[in-house]
């Protein structure tokens, strides 16, 4: 990529060189900067579907614009109260408060709109200065060096009027304003494009590791194997030596835990056993738990019990429901959870497959209204197909081969994507300090 001639020092510490005819400007000499100030609070009968106004909130902003469907609406007597925040096309939004920085530019505006607060309403007052060239200054690196040298190492949680106003940025020609905000408008639409194709594409691999599983857990891998009706609907065929069997004769033990009085040192306070929450579950191995009790809570309630390594854990009800973990620390668990341990006829790791490929089927046949919940007796009696030992140790070690292969194509496009993300930064940086001259 081509550079510029000759460079010099912005004198400012977060952007550096620049390119020498250009100058540095602060947001004050070229901007009208305003926020809904003094405005009383709105009930919530002034939230309207529709109105006379749009009421533009952080959460409205999408893809660094505005979603004008989602807007909350004010009537024109709320909207008059305020000149200085009602919006006119090309306005930089940037919110203020929470989570600082989104970005949004004021596009296809239809018909009066203002902001709420928590954001800033930035215009350009220069007919030498365009809000889309600032709109890339500050998705650059050197907005974020900026507020970490003016925020002195602490979190960010407000970004201030009187500190914003004074951020120094590089300043090019407008010819070259325009410019750099066509190219990384067209550029980072390209990179954008590509990472959400590989997003896809980690999706189809998730995809695949299910129906692999599924496949091999239900119809086993022996493609030649002889078949036969399971009796069980969503199941359908499965190989005619295998049996069907009830998850109560499967393993010897099926239980829950519950949870010690809240607030109770004597139940949490340095404590050293594991008790697991369903949060704790990943689909996958549980190693840690991310709280802990102490030897009195398993004392003084009796159905607290430490379950052992390589039992199975399913969250019966919330917002993971049918999660799923191995142990692999013993522990013991609150009451959203259901431990399957000591297994007698199944392999604990083919038992752990099996219930990640029947997973949705037992969340079906849950009840509950609006949150389905999973009882201990659905689990126990749950039917479900059981090769012979050997099967399926055989059966894992293909479904372990084979999710091993697709979890190194999902690591890798996982680091694509994250490359691309370091490209798309650079980029910007690099174009809008004039260190890459966009031709």
């Amino acid at each position: 990529m081509k550079k510029y001639e000759k460079y010099k020092d912005s004198g400012i510490e977060w952007i550096g060189e620049i390119p020498e005819h250009w100058g540095v400007k602060k947001i004050k000499h070229r901007c009208y900067v305003k926020a809904r100030v003094g405005w009383k609070g709105l009930k919530s009968d002034e939230f309207l579907t529709e109105g006379y106004s749009y009421l533009v909130t952080g959460s409205d902003f999408k893809k660094d614009t505005v979603n004008w469907n989602e807007c909350y609406h004010i009537d024109k007597e709320r909207y008059d109260e305020d000149p200085f925040i009602q919006l006119k096309e090309k306005d930089l939004l940037i919110t203020k408060d929470g989570t600082i920085g989104k970005l949004a530019i004021v596009k296809g505006i239809d018909k009066p709109a203002c902001l709420n607060s928590g954001i800033f309403v930035v215009r350009s007052i220069n007919k030498d200065f365009t809000t889309e060239f600032l709109f890339w200054i500050l998705k650059s690196n050197i907005f974020i060096r900026f507020n970490d040298y003016t925020s002195y190492g602490s979190t960010i949680q407000h970004l201030y009027q009187n500190v914003f106003v004074e951020f120094n940025f590089p300043f090019p020609t407008l010819e070259e304003q325009t410019a750099i905000a066509t190219y990384l408008d067209r550029k980072t639409a390209k990179i954008d494009q590509l990472v959400e194709a590989k997003k896809r594409l980690i999706e189809l691999y998730h995809q695949e590791k299910t129906a692999l599983i599924n496949q091999a857990v239900t119809k086993g891998i022996n493609p030649k194997a002889k078949m036969k009706d399971s009796g069980i609907e969503w199941l359908g065929e499965i190989p005619e030596h295998w049996e069907v069997k009830r998850l109560s004769w499967c393993f010897s033990k099926i239980g829950s835990g519950t949870t010690p009085k809240a607030g109770s040192d004597e139940y949490y306070l340095n404590g050293n056993i594991n008790w697991l929450l369903t949060g704790d579950l990943n689909d996958g191995e549980v190693n840690q738990t991310s709280k802990k009790i102490t030897s009195k809570a398993i004392g003084d309630h009796s159905s607290l019990k430490e379950y052992p390594v390589d039992s199975i854990v399913m969250a019966m009800y919330g917002a993971t429901i049918g999660k799923l973990g191995i142990l692999k620390v013993p522990t013991t668990v609150n009451q959203a959870c259901c431990v399957l341990s000591n297994p007698t006829h199944l392999n604990y790791l083919f038992a752990f497959y099996l219930l990640l490929g029947a997973r949705q089927e037992i969340i079906n046949m849950s009840y509950g209204g609006g949150q389905p919940n999973i009882s201990q007796e659905l689990i126990r009696s749950f039917r479900v197909q059981v090769p012979p030992l050997e099967e399926q140790q055989s059966i894992v070690h293909h479904i372990e081969t084979e999710c091993s292969r697709i979890d190194t194509k999902i690591e890798r496009t996982q680091r694509l994507i994250e490359l691309l993300a370091e490209y798309r930064t650079a980029l910007i940086s690099e174009v809008v300090t004039g260190k890459v001259k966009v031709v």
